[in-house]
């Protein structure tokens, strides 16, 4: 499937490293967002028994698919499995097997960036929101890094610094 979206052009501006890192940020917001949720106790009265668990399980999900988004970002700016596999304390054999289909799927996006749903009407797309739609994205993480990074004093703190594939005098004004 090959025709083009409004977004594909904006998608061009983006390198795949600067992609990658929109992937990162959007679920490290999901991660923070949700420990949010585990903090105030005046809604406990109000939660299940277990209720709790399942937010702090929930955390773990989102971690990990941070974790996966991480991996794919520092393979897209050049780290070796070596050193990514530092990190995680295992080998780096161990680390490329554990991420191989997620960097499989980043990949072949790129390549296939659309499914057909199964009516065989809708396109799917196959990369995560944050790199399908880069200049939505970025201004929603802005926006919340803004309002939760207090002592960070940048308008576009999350975009600003990204890697881009069209550099910043080149954009016309008012481009993210």
């Amino acid at each position: 499937m090959t025709e083009t979206t409004p977004y594909d052009v904006d998608r061009v501006r983006f390198t795949r490293q600067a992609l990658a890192r929109l992937v990162l940020c959007d679920h490290a917001v999901d991660v923070a967002d949700g420990a949010v949720g585990l903090v105030a106790t005046g809604n406990d009265p109000d939660t299940g028994p277990g209720g709790r668990v399942s937010q702090a399980f929930q955390l773990i999900e989102l971690a990990e698919r941070a974790l996966v988004s991480a991996v794919i970002y520092e393979r897209e700016r050049g780290s070796s499995w070596t050193e990514i596999a530092q990190y995680l304390g295992i080998g780096p054999a161990e680390a490329e097997e554990r991420f191989a289909a997620n960097l499989d799927g980043w990949n072949t996006a790129f390549e296939v960036p659309y499914r057909l749903d199964d009516s065989g009407r809708k396109r799917i797309p196959q990369l995560p929101t944050a790199a399908y739609d880069p200049a939505r994205a970025c201004g929603l993480l802005d926006t919340w890094a803004r309002n939760q990074l207090v002592l960070v004093n940048d308008k576009r703190p999350v975009s600003s610094g990204l890697v881009m594939a069209v550099p910043e005098d080149e954009l016309p004004s008012g481009t993210p």
